[in-house]
């Protein structure tokens, strides 16, 4: 077994491959195959071992992050699924939370539950909040729903018993049971997948889990199989949506985890890349294909989040969705992608997205039947994309496409020129991508200004600059490889896993032994995942609580010490909870009790970040090996900007805009009254000229 890495990213219109070798990295972008999926993976991983000359034989690791989950989510292409809940209470999941998520929209429309009412069937049984035992299982009516599904071809059994997170004897037997009974299905129970109260997104969690599990896995199947064919018998990890990578056992059986897991490969590059050039707090931008993540990172440490929504009605509105309660590195998305779609409304208004051209048919300048302007058409009619250049020159633009579709359906209606309707598209994304990040930053008590910016994905460096100017950023950092950047994030995640249990306590009542006893157990069961991965690696532990003011309908994360708690620790709990809730809202509330609902134990393999490396000493930049013509959405003005390929740059070197700095995955836009350089990690950083 050799030493190279592989890494490999789906994403909803390109697959990005990084390969690491003692020789040096090679990268590769093709366009995703969403029929098939493995195969753009298998056929990537081919051609970019041969550009390498690297044996098969030679890779020892192979870390993977796919959309395949969410996309069958979003689009319904799971497996026949099953709900199993306690009798009484199967319409929770199409109550959800009994508010409307777009109040003055007439016409809103929920989305359908995953598992229609017929299949969603009640068990008898109860279980008490405190966990004691009202009503025992019913295990010959269970028998019988269990032989029912299976006459009915169901393949997928989602488990989500009353209060199972407090007593899981119920859901434990039912799922013996169903295994006896259906032996061909799988079993999820929400005792293992989600063991935290809130009964919706509890099931919500376990129903996803159920409805992806056959799917994901025989595509995990067959990509360790087709791997093993093309003689790479190395192991395989996923990236998870938390940051962490696991084994391919642990997303086999929890692949709702696997959700976002690109989007958090991109979070551990920038956090990376942060370390590297001394910043305390950074704006992440990734900019793909299909959407645009933007992620707050403050000294090192990311915003994490114990939920988040999937299949979203309306697409970017919180509420409308599916909830899964999954640790997940905490991001707006926004449909705001190379491949996103402009159109001209009923007002007179440009809009961009959020639906997408994807891979297939594509933007209109890619040529395969797209006819629609999306935002890649307008960055080649702005004449920032080299046609030839394009994803490493595997996929030819046609500009006279592009300008066409922008013309006919953007510029046209609205009397302007075919560049002036690209300004237009440029300028729309490039606002509404500023507006998501101020909102987010302004949810978490933050702002954006006075942040840096790192910038990677095929499309963010051509917008990073336009971007970080309406956000008050004054610099920009743009990795190499950034046009593959989240994978290459999956080749720097630790093995990682975390385990969540509801445990209700005041800080009144508080009780350490109770405490030190969870964490024992949790400590245990995520230590076995992670020594799947990383026998022998020191493990670093990270605790988080849920806390709230007693009344309270929600909670906030609090951090927590990885130590024995002693009896005496309720007043530091506290004023670790004063401190929390006021950097959040600006103060704390008096003479009231405090409680905590939930608790987490994140245990990943010992990973260090690297350190500050100083910048290069000045050096002479060469030649521009031509110009191209870009308009400047800012001004609208049309200029001679100096186009530079960025492996002819050298750290030391700089150059002023308007120039365009270009690269098989990606370009960079330097605007005038923008600088670059080339710092000591041949990093492009941009900042304003002075």
């Amino acid at each position: 077994m050799g030493e190279a890495r592989l890494a490999v990213d789906i994403g909803g219109t390109f697959t990005d491959l990084v390969l690491e070798t003692p020789r040096g990295t090679q990268e590769l972008k093709l366009l995703t195959t969403p029929e098939a999926p493995e195969r753009a993976v298998l056929e990537g991983a081919s051609a970019i071992l041969a550009a390498a000359g690297c044996a098969p034989g030679e890779v020892a690791l192979v870390v993977h992050g796919t959309t395949l989950a969410t996309n069958a989510l979003i689009e319904r292409k799971g497996a026949p699924t099953a709900l199993l809940t306690t009798e009484g209470f199967r319409d929770s999941v199409e109550m959800a939370y009994e508010h409307r998520f777009e109040q003055y929209d007439l016409s809103m429309q929920r989305p359908e539950p995953l598992v229609p009412r017929d299949l969603r069937l009640g068990v008898r049984e109860r279980i008490a909040a405190d966990g004691s035992v009202l009503l025992a299982l019913d295990e010959d009516g269970l028998r019988a729903t269990a032989r029912g599904l299976r006459a009915r071809g169901i393949v997928a059994v989602a488990v989500c018993f009353l209060h199972s997170f407090t007593n899981a004897a119920h859901e434990r037997r039912a799922g013996e049971i169903l295994a006896e009974e259906m032996p061909d299905a799988t079993i999820t129970l929400s005792c293992e997948v989600a063991p935290e109260i809130r009964e919706y997104e509890r099931a919500s969690t376990t129903i996803a889990n159920a409805y992806v599990l056959p799917l994901m896995g025989r595509y995990l199947a067959a990509l360790e199989d087709g791997l093993k064919a093309a003689g790479m018998g190395c192991p395989l990890l996923m990236m998870m949506s938390s940051g962490g990578v696991t084994t391919v056992d642990t997303a086999k059986r929890f692949p709702v985890r696997l959700v976002e897991s690109g989007p958090a490969g991109g979070a551990i590059l920038a956090q990376a890349v942060a370390a590297e050039n001394g910043l305390d707090q950074v704006l992440a931008f990734d900019m793909g294909g299909t959407t645009a993540k933007l992620t707050l990172i403050d000294a090192l440490e990311f915003q994490r989040s114990r939920s988040f929504e999937v299949a979203r009605a309306y697409r970017f509105i919180q509420g409308s969705g599916l909830p899964v309660r999954i640790p997940v590195i905490e991001l707006v998305e926004i449909g705001a992608g190379g491949g996103s779609i402009a159109r001209v409304d009923a007002l007179g208004r440009i809009l961009v997205g959020p639906d997408s051209a994807g891979s297939v048919p594509g933007p209109a300048c890619y040529g395969r039947g797209g006819v629609q302007p999306t935002v890649t058409d307008a960055d080649a009619a702005l004449g920032r994309l080299d046609p030839s250049r394009f994803a490493g020159g595997s996929i030819g633009l046609d500009v006279a496409r592009a300008e066409a579709a922008v013309g006919g359906a953007i510029a046209a209606p609205l009397g302007l020129a075919p560049r002036q309707g690209a300004v237009g598209i440029a300028e729309i994304v490039d606002e509404t991508m500023a507006n998501a990040a101020r909102v987010h930053a302004v949810e978490n008590g933050k702002d954006t200004a006075g942040r840096a910016m790192i910038a990677f994905g095929g499309a963010a460096p051509l917008h990073a600059a336009r971007l970080a100017a309406k956000l008050g950023i004054a610099k920009v950092v743009v990795p190499v490889g950034a046009g593959v950047g989240s994978a290459h994030g999956f080749l720097r995640a630790p093995i990682a896993y975390e385990v969540v249990r509801s445990r209700h306590m005041r800080l009144d009542g508080f009780d350490a032994a109770m405490l030190n006893a969870l964490f024992a157990e949790m400590r245990a069961e995520a230590e076995a995942v992670v020594r799947m991965g990383a026998p022998e690696a020191a493990l670093t532990e990270t605790r988080t609580g849920f806390m709230r003011y007693r009344g309270q309908g929600h909670e906030i994360a609090v951090a927590l010490p990885a130590r024995a708690f002693e009896p005496d620790d309720a007043a530091a709990l506290r004023s670790a909870f004063e401190a929390s809730y006021t950097a959040l809202f600006g103060r704390v509330i008096p003479r009231l009790e405090v409680e905590a609902m939930t608790f987490a134990l994140s245990l990943s393999a010992a990973r260090a970040l690297p350190g500050r490396v100083p910048d290069p000493p000045p050096r002479a930049a060469p030649a521009a090996t031509g110009t191209r013509d870009v308009t400047d959405p800012a001004t609208g003005a049309t200029e001679p900007a100096a186009v530079f390929e960025r492996t002819a740059l050298a750290p030391g070197m700089a150059l002023p805009g308007p120039a365009l700095i270009v690269e098989d995955g990606t370009t960079t836009v330097v605007p005038r009254g923008v600088s670059a350089r080339i710092n000591a990690l041949h990093q492009i950083v941009l900042e304003a000229a002075t």
